[in-house]
């Protein structure tokens, strides 16, 4: 009579040394993930000390310490760590985050791993705008022309997601992207029309148009640093929702998700992240592709956790590629848009020759 029991007790047992094992697995994981965070933190760490140290003339890492603890402004390296050094790591860590994010979120926002804001017209907009401002409006500071970097973003934005559902249909990724390279070829030519057409509007804009993070001062710096705050604020609290979106509209809807403000929410951060980053260090490219695709095959799908790797290892690419650049020419400085070009074009061709791309 004691055997029926056991044999029912067995698949329970059964079951729940699967369910221990299912969530042992999850726990380690959960522990992988974090380490590797942690791991980028230190890495960027790293980089924001060599930003500072490294240059024209380098700086040893004693005398950047004595500098950030007692600055003393009769020493020629203190200076020049408070005057250049600084307000040019502290861009990198306010556009890094600003572009990896908005990538990250573009890419979840179109269901497409290999969008970013350039491939979609984000940075156009944006440059756009800003070319209109200095060169037709002659708004020199850029407190002033991060508002018309905004505007441009988010019309772009709201433009590709209306132009990719003409027709009465859904927007996909493929009608989005063809809308957002259309509209940066238009934007790009009026662009270099209006450059073209006014020779101190090209001083103004040559080497903020290839993308630099240098010659900003701190103050400047800072006043763009809380709009792109509530960008990232933004980003993080859409991710669990971009988890069920990911699933397809009618699955999301099916679980209580309310698509229409999670749109919304995504298109404002964008423009916040995008538009603070453009005005700030103009259109820097790859850079919003790279870091989220290459972060995405680390910790897998999870939105939460491509966000918070995207937030570390964006800036931490951006400073990189700027280090290098003043490697190469430590005189001149080579601008962090084109090293980010140069090594974003072979990564773009190798993730298009891929026979699959890491999913959503």
């Amino acid at each position: 009579m004691s055997i029926g029991p056991s044999l029912r007790a067995a698949p329970a047992t059964s079951a729940s040394r699967e369910e221990a094992e299912v969530s042992q697995g999850l726990a380690r994981t959960a522990s992988r993930r974090t380490l590797g965070l942690v791991l980028a933190l230190l890495v960027l760490l790293g980089l924001v000390m060599a930003s500072i140290a490294v240059g024209a003339r380098a700086i040893p890492l004693s005398t950047i310490l004595e500098a950030l603890v007692a600055p003393d402004p009769a020493i020629d390296e203190h200076l020049m760590i408070h005057e250049l050094r600084v307000p040019r790591t502290v861009v990198g860590l306010v556009v890094g985050p600003a572009l990896g994010l908005c990538g990250a979120l573009i890419q979840a926002f179109t269901r497409n791993p290999l969008a970013d804001p350039g491939i979609l017209g984000v940075n156009a907009g944006s440059t756009f705008a800003v070319t209109v401002a200095v060169g037709i409006l002659g708004i020199a500071s850029p407190l002033g022309y991060i508002w018309f970097a905004l505007a441009g973003a988010g019309v772009v934005t709201v433009l590709v997601a209306l132009i990719g559902s003409v027709g009465g249909g859904r927007a996909t990724p493929a009608t989005m992207t063809l809308a957002g390279v259309a509209l940066s070829a238009v934007l790009g030519g009026l662009t270099s029309a209006i450059v073209l057409g006014d020779r101190a509007a090209f001083d103004d804009l040559r080497f903020w148009g290839v993308g630099s993070i240098g010659g900003r001062e701190l103050d400047v710096v800072l006043s763009f640093a809380p709009l792109t705050l509530v960008g990232v604020l933004i980003a993080l609290a859409v991710a669990r929702p971009l988890n069920a979106l990911a699933l397809g509209d009618e699955l999301a809807a099916s679980l209580g998700m309310r698509i229409g403000p999670v749109r919304a929410l995504v298109i404002v951060a964008v423009t916040l992240l995008a538009g603070t980053a453009t005005a700030l260090a103009g259109p820097i490219g790859f850079l919003g592709l790279m870091i989220p695709h290459a972060v995405r095959w680390i910790v897998g799908p999870d939105q939460r956790w491509i966000l918070a790797y995207t937030l570390v290892v964006a800036p931490a690419m951006l400073l990189l590629a700027d280090i290098v650049g003043r490697l190469i020419l430590p005189s001149g400085e080579l601008r962090v848009g084109l090293v980010t070009a140069v090594v974003g074009a072979p990564v773009l061709i190798l993730l298009a020759r891929r026979r699959t791309v890491s999913g959503l």
